[in-house]
């Protein structure tokens, strides 16, 4: 009787990944890499119905089942992929854009836009608490997964079978969109959205803006604003920089714009101080 459950639960989980090679475009040699790469650290106590927890002291072992390795490797495959697929096709490109556009293109956000596509979250291996607690559709898990999925493609065929799939789900209109705004202008002045493309790269924490003061009549305010980044939840954290403006957005863009070259990222203007003085900040006042 057993004996029965288990063939059932391997003929499942074999239909499973069937399912998810054909969204992939890719017949694995090794689907134990394709299991691996589903499976959330929080099911590892789950696997082949134990439920107790691992035994102290080997941690281990159930690490090594889990796919916090292979999202690790993934990261760097996206990232060498779309940068090499962009700058094949874009050769007028400086460094500078093709930076900011694969910035955009494996930030947690597009990669978990990616996995709803192909619906990965329906295959992923959750415990029962996570389960319940929504951690399926939660979009870092989606994203963290999603480039465990393409390590697994790599280890599993190499490159090829990674940009087939970059090029498809990655790429696509996305990369398009994002080449018709750089063409238009639209995105070479945002200095907010050039910001947090570079922490969202660098998996840094999100920019925040405040306003620390604002002066002058109404037909001639200006606005003294910091940005900081924030790590996790509650307060932000550490100032980056400080900026000023007529309105609250131009100064919100002048504190990206600071930021980013304390940064060292190259887009803003290299005479422009890196962050506010406490002159300047008194002059806003």
């Amino acid at each position: 009787m057993q004996g029965d459950r288990v063939e059932t639960n391997e003929a499942r989980v074999e239909a499973v990944l069937l399912e998810l090679e054909a969204a992939l475009g890719h017949g694995f040699a090794r689907p134990a890499l394709l299991v691996c790469a589903l499976t959330h650290r929080s099911s590892m106590n789950e696997q082949a119905g134990i439920e107790q927890p691992v035994e102290q002291g080997n941690e281990e072992a159930r690490d090594a089942g889990n796919n916090e390795r292979l999202e690790f490797l993934g990261d760097a495959v996206l990232g060498l992929v779309v940068a090499e697929a962009l700058y094949l096709a874009h050769p007028e490109w400086h460094e500078g854009e093709l930076t900011r556009i694969r910035a955009q293109l494996v930030s947690r956000k597009h990669m978990a836009e990616v996995a709803q596509e192909i619906g990965l979250g329906s295959y992923l291996r959750l415990s029962r608490g996570e389960e319940r607690g929504g951690l399926r559709n939660k979009s870092t898990v989606l994203s963290d997964s999603m480039e465990a999925v393409l390590a697994a493609l790599f280890l599993d065929g190499g490159l090829e079978p990674v940009r087939v799939f970059v090029r498809r789900y990655v790429m696509g209109e996305a990369a398009e969109e994002l080449a018709r705004e750089l063409r238009s202008g639209a995105a070479l002045g945002n200095y907010k959205s050039a910001l947090q493309e570079r922490l969202q790269a660098a998996r840094a924490g999100m920019p925040v803006y405040r306003v620390k003061s604002e002066s002058g009549p109404d037909h001639r305010k200006r606005f003294l604003v910091e940005v900081r980044l924030r790590t996790g939840e509650g307060e932000p954290g550490k100032a980056l920089a400080r900026g000023k403006g007529s309105t609250k957005k131009l100064a919100e863009q002048d504190a990206a714009r600071r930021a980013l070259e304390r940064l060292g990222t190259g887009v803003a203007e290299s005479s422009a101080p890196a962050a506010g003085t406490e002159e300047e900040d008194h002059a806003a006042e």
